[in-house]
């Protein structure tokens, strides 16, 4: 089968590799599509930690074509989408139902062969079952959204709430429809692709800011700014050190500051803790999405969170080395990989 194996740093390659066998407990899915993530490119960079060679690819869909010995719940022909986090179950963080800190973590498409391949092995408990009737690529949005639900879980964000958004690619536009379901009446979505302003307006976003006009920090919080003082919750999407520095001038006195884009390892940026103290601004992490597969399954699955407005193209393999060894295109949301194209 064909497969984008992850060589070392630097090195993406299209490749034929032997179809995998499920073992005991697991499933093996033909894919339908895989979404290509900031954190593939951040794995070819070698700037997000791995174990290559592996086939990359954590945001996939796709039926199963057979069961492996013990699977119950499970048959041929089922659409299915997986979790890629696999934790140990046994360690201190695990006992503590951390799931996400798990000391032994490996995930699909990072330490494990993953999704960019005709075929991927998943265990039966990572599994999540999608309607036959669903458009096959948007089952592969529901990996970035769970994230996405364990950060907005994160924030806290009650009725009546006002949310900056900061970043529009997908997890920002999901962020920004998750935040309205939570309840958020302001939803300001900043970032400087004109594009991705009017997508998030079409998805719930009540305002829209662009970051390279003005210092966006006294154009949201003065008094005679979107949002007067600041926001409840301000939602880091962008994975970038000027996004991060901008969050805690963005909320409000008692305010909260969500960390859910990803940022190079070993990237530093400048933030004041007398400011944070001062105004109490609570600084929270998010990293990927324990317990929240199964919401995120159902939420596409009801079409409840819009992803079509979300999809910028749809590649076979060969363009699929392009694309992950390069940065997105300008305007560009998702790419999708779809076995079968090339």
């Amino acid at each position: 089968m064909k497969a984008l194996r992850l060589e070392a740093t630097g090195k993406l390659a299209l490749r034929e590799v032997e179809r995998p066998d499920p073992g005991v407990g697991e499933l093996l899915v033909r894919v339908e599509a895989c979404g290509i993530c900031g954190t593939d490119r951040h794995l070819f960079l070698g700037e997000f930690p791995s174990k290559p060679p592996v086939t990359l690819g954590h945001e996939f869909c796709g039926i199963i074509e057979r069961v492996g010995d013990g699977v119950s719940g499970f048959r041929e022909g089922m659409r299915v989408t997986g979790d890629p986090n696999i934790a140990c179950g046994q360690c201190p963080e695990c006992q503590r139902g951390r799931v996400n800190l798990c000391h032994n973590l490996q995930a699909t498409g990072i330490h494990r062969d993953g999704g960019f391949a005709e075929y991927v092995c998943i265990p039966q408990q990572k599994a999540f079952e999608l309607p036959l009737a669903l458009p096959p690529l948007h089952g592969a949005f529901c990996e970035p959204l769970a994230c996405c639900i364990h950060g907005v879980d994160l924030a806290e964000i009650r009725t009546g709430s006002s949310v900056v958004v900061l970043g529009g690619g997908v997890i920002g536009l999901l962020v920004v429809q998750l935040a309205r379901l939570a309840g958020a009446t302001k939803v300001v979505l900043v970032t400087r692709s004109e594009e991705k302003r009017r997508v998030a307006e079409r998805l719930g976003a009540t305002a829209n800011a662009d970051p390279s006009v003005g210092d966006i920090v006294s154009r949201l919080t003065a008094h005679d700014g979107l949002l007067p003082g600041g926001a409840d919750v301000v939602i880091e999407c962008a994975g970038v050190a000027e996004t991060i520095e901008q969050a805690p001038g963005l909320a409000r006195r008692g305010g909260t500051v969500v960390i859910l884009g990803v940022m190079p390892q070993g990237v530093k940026v400048a933030i004041e803790p007398f400011d944070l103290l001062f105004r109490e601004i609570k600084l929270v992490s998010s990293f990927i999405n324990p317990f929240t597969h199964r919401r995120a399954a159902e939420l596409i699955a009801s079409g409840t969170i819009q992803v079509e407005p979300l999809i910028s193209r749809r590649i076979g393999f060969k363009e699929g080395v392009e694309a992950i060894s390069n940065p997105a295109r300008k305007g560009e949301i998702r790419a999708l990989v779809v076995p079968g194209i090339d």
